[in-house]
């Protein structure tokens, strides 16, 4: 059993007294545009995905049990509010979502959270950043320079949103929810997303995202979603051990 939700109370009970430590991970992403040919939950698709590959590799460990939390699938998104389909919560609504999930299972004695996210809008991650902070939880933060240079050359050119990058991670697990001749025909587009947000655009539009993707989707792959989820598994891995 991989979720947590699943259990019954008494077996969650059990879990604080097993011999194996629970570890709870905590999948996030929004609900946005990903282009003309990925679905709009690209970003918790991919959380969840990188959640279920770990805790099936945790199955069998002697002395850790990793279950997965249900996913919180909104976030801060307002970068694509142009197109139909973005569905954007506040700051201050993701900071007391995650701060009172996580606190309400700290205080039952589930120390061990690992905050899992796969959107990377700025103000998003800062909140994510705050909240697990305040909370005392761990938070695979992707962006992170040490962490960005594990990922793919796409990924590191900050030009990644529904291209190839993304696009190959969600067809590795549904590939029945990309339109792959959609997908095939989209040219290439280079937009530096970090530059053009520190320039001061806050919107695709403004960045020349006119179908809302940026990077290479024609490119993706089913067998790079899996090579890149194998790197997001080794890092929730290394989380795991210093948590």
């Amino acid at each position: 059993m991989l979720y947590f939700a699943e259990l019954t109370s008494p077996q969650v009970a059990g879990l604080l007294t097993a011999p194996r430590r629970p570890v709870l991970l905590l999948p996030v992403g929004a609900i946005e545009p990903h282009g003309p040919h990925a679905p709009l939950d690209t970003d918790p698709m991919i959380s969840i995905g990188v959640c279920e590959r770990v805790a099936r590799r945790l199955a069998g460990h002697p002395s850790i049990r990793a279950l997965i939390l249900p996913p919180l699938p909104y976030g801060v998104t307002r970068y694509a509010s142009a197109f139909p389909g973005a569905v954007h919560v506040s700051e201050d609504t993701l900071y007391a979502i995650v701060t009172d999930v996580c606190s309400s299972l700290t205080k039952q004695g589930f120390v061990d959270i690992i905050v899992v996210n796969n959107h990377f809008e700025p103000e998003h991650v800062a909140t994510l950043r705050r909240a697990t902070a305040a909370a005392g939880v761990g938070y695979l933060d992707l962006v992170r320079r040490a962490n960005a240079a594990r990922l793919t050359p796409e990924f590191q050119s900050g030009s990644c949103h529904a291209g190839q990058y993304e696009t190959s991670l969600v067809l590795a697990d549904r590939p029945d929810l990309v339109d792959q001749e959609r997908m095939a025909s989209l040219p290439p587009l280079h937009v530096d997303l970090p530059a053009a947000m520190s320039a001061g655009h806050k919107d695709f539009m403004a960045m020349g995202m006119d179908q809302a993707y940026c990077g290479s989707p024609a490119s993706a792959t089913a067998e790079e979603g899996e090579q890149t989820y194998a790197v997001l598994v080794e890092m929730v891995l290394e989380l795991i051990g210093e948590v």
